[in-house]
């Protein structure tokens, strides 16, 4: 298992929303014991000259080798949290994507490698199941946004 902590800088990061039947595509997030603590939408680090569209766009290209078209405008958000006894700090561009006709049509979960090798597994949930008490969304808050940007 890769153990995983947060940057010690402010990152950006770009997010994408796909919808299939009222279900997220999310990734799960594991803490350092192997237990499921929560789901994230896929994306990742906008790189130094980068837009968060363009970074968007090749996050989803890297991990599912497929390209999305980004609709509507994004939903800002600084999430300051902890993981593990640290803390992160991370500007989020958050937006709906859709993917390919023929991507993952029925695939219930979708598997993939991280830039460190980790093996990612993402799967879509229903965010009404998700709860603070069991298997939460992040970023924190994401879930009061998503009327918004359904």
């Amino acid at each position: 298992m890769h153990i995983w902590r947060p940057a010690q800088t402010i990152r950006v990061k770009s997010l994408g929303l796909h919808w299939r039947n009222n279900r997220l595509l999310a990734a799960e997030v594991y803490d350092d014991a192997g237990n499921l603590k929560g789901v994230r939408p896929l994306g990742g680090t906008v790189e130094f000259g980068e837009d968060w569209q363009t970074a968007l766009i090749r996050e989803f290209k890297e991990e599912l080798n497929i390209q999305v078209t980004i609709s509507g405008d994004p939903v800002v958000m600084e999430n300051i949290y902890e993981h593990e006894g640290h803390t992160g700090h991370e500007i989020l561009f958050i937006a709906n994507v859709t993917f390919p006709p023929n991507a993952f049509p029925t695939q219930e979960t979708i598997t993939f490698l991280e830039d460190s090798g980790t093996e990612i597994t993402a799967r879509w949930f229903d965010p009404e199941e998700l709860t603070p008490n069991g298997v939460d969304l992040f970023p924190a808050g994401l879930k009061q946004h998503l009327e918004i940007l359904r």
